[in-house]
């Protein structure tokens, strides 16, 4: 049994009934708690929705290129830059529901 995610839509309307608003202040809030999240990952490295998700990136290292041995083969690597990765984690509250 596979569910489908909910869209950006139906993720408005129930916020739009649940608060009594119109679908349409729904998204241009939902587009700036977006903006506003991207501007402070930037900036500082972390955001943390309450009561949902950390949001935190963290600085992957550099690789050398060279021969590596996987699954007993000798296979060429080729070097890769450092890069920055985005990851979100769980709140407490919400490790706790499950």
């Amino acid at each position: 049994m596979k569910s489908t995610a909910m869209t950006k839509g139906a993720l408005a309307d129930a916020v739009a009934t649940a608060c009594e608003m119109k679908k349409k202040d729904v998204v241009k809030a939902l587009a700036s708690i977006a903006e506003i999240a991207t501007a402070e990952v930037k900036k500082s490295g972390v955001f943390t929705l309450p009561g949902l998700c950390r949001i935190k990136t963290r600085k992957k290292p550099a690789t050398k290129a060279g021969k590596k041995e996987i699954f007993g083969k000798m296979c060429v690597v080729k070097a890769k830059p450092a890069r920055t990765i985005v990851k979100a984690f769980p709140v407490a509250a919400l490790k706790k529901e499950f």
